[in-house]
């Protein structure tokens, strides 16, 4: 991730959008439950609202210095941070009552990477778990901020139909200006 967006995610513009958008919209549609994994948290913010929502967070963070630093900072909280690909993360199967992902999956290199990353929330999933998040839609002014970063959108009118073929139901994909919002969840009775 280049320094301006990563700076951008560690921002108070990226706060109040957090609070004021993502939020409202997030516990409209998901119930997280009491074990939450959290792909791609980079510096944290959303950490930071998931971890007052929720009993236990696992973030899982591919970048070592960001997994690091976001480790020390949430140390003796209800958050552990695992440094991991999240695509292969070595977790329990079955686990997790949630997952979510916030403006991390353009930066997989590959939708093939992307279906790897969705096969593997489906698997540590609980039955009747959420997969939950949103990503950048792809315009001029979004790929400006990924000048010399990787920048792979998830197209819209596929999105859906991927969730679906690695197992997940209840599909639902929102399109905004900026954000796509989506929901899944894996089938079976929420325990």
């Amino acid at each position: 991730m280049n320094d301006g967006h990563l700076q951008f995610l560690a921002s108070p513009e990226w706060a109040r959008m957090l609070e004021t958008d993502v939020l409202p919209w997030l516990t409209s549609v998901a119930d997280l439950g009491d074990d939450v994994l959290e792909v791609g948290p980079g510096p944290g913010l959303t950490t930071d609202l998931l971890r007052q929502r929720t009993a236990r967070v696992t973030a899982v963070e591919v970048d070592a210095d960001l997994a690091a630093a976001l480790a020390a900072r949430l140390s003796g909280t209800n958050v552990e941070v695992v440094h991991a690909d999240a695509t292969d993360s070595g977790l329990a199967s079955d686990r997790f009552s949630a997952a979510t992902c916030f403006s991390a999956l353009h930066h997989m290199p590959s939708p093939d990477v992307q279906d790897r990353l969705f096969a593997e929330m489906h698997r540590v999933l609980r039955p009747g778990g959420a997969f939950v998040g949103v990503d950048a839609v792809d315009n001029e002014l979004i790929r400006s901020g990924h000048v010399d970063d990787v920048f792979v959108p998830v197209d819209p009118a596929t999105f859906g139909s991927r969730l679906e073929a690695v197992g997940f139901t209840n599909t639902g994909i929102e399109v905004g200006e900026y954000q796509i919002h989506f929901t899944a969840t894996k089938p079976g009775k929420a325990s």
